[in-house]
């Protein structure tokens, strides 16, 4: 629609473009330069909102008129926050503390404006159940993908049935971006629409 908003993706992730891509929206991509909030001790609903606002202001400042979409994904297992892994050592032990257990993914959405002022946010949750998986298993998985840019070293939509027993909720939001909740927010507060 010629009279809705620009649509700026605040996210270098190719998951999330791919999300919005497959889903019929026009936008634009600017990956946010900012320092992520990695604190394991607080709650991992404050930290994946708190990263989502701080990815849509960092652009919004530069884009007042457009409309931010920001996300930030992180796995939970038990009381431990799992991010991306540092080096493939700790991308083997994350895959390994999730061997045969269920965990939950948290992706944090800020959508915003600044001109005029414009905020709407929240928070899915999805339990993932891994199956029980051998060490070499699990090592042939890693070898078919770059876990290094995946909370929980593992990605659902590449080669996910080889590691992953079942999903209970949104699998787009285990890939980055719940996009039935993305959309009914994009339409509701700022008009825009995916492509007829």
């Amino acid at each position: 629609m010629s009279d809705s908003p620009r649509l700026i993706l605040a996210s270098g992730s190719p998951r999330r473009r791919d999300l919005l891509d497959e889903a019929g929206y026009s936008f634009e991509v600017i990956k946010p330069d900012i320092e992520e909030i990695e604190d394991g001790s607080l709650p991992i609903r404050e930290v994946t909102a708190d990263n989502a606002a701080l990815k849509a202001e960092a652009v919004s400042r530069t884009h007042p008129d457009a409309v931010i979409i920001a996300a930030d994904t992180l796995v939970l297992l038990g009381e431990r926050n799992l991010s991306k892994p540092l080096d493939k050592a700790e991308a083997t032990s994350m895959l390994n503390s999730l061997n045969g257990k269920s965990h939950q993914v948290f992706t944090a959405v800020t959508l915003m404006r600044t001109a005029p002022e414009k905020r709407h946010r929240f928070t899915i949750a999805t339990d993932v159940h891994f199956k029980t998986l051998s060490e070499d298993e699990m090592a042939a998985y890693h070898d078919r993908i770059n876990p290094m840019d995946k909370a929980g070293a593992y990605a659902a939509q590449e080669h996910g049935e080889l590691i992953i027993e079942r999903i209970e909720g949104s699998m787009t939001n285990v890939i980055g971006l719940p996009m039935d909740e993305v959309k009914a927010a994009l339409e509701s507060e700022f008009g825009i629409t995916p492509r007829p």
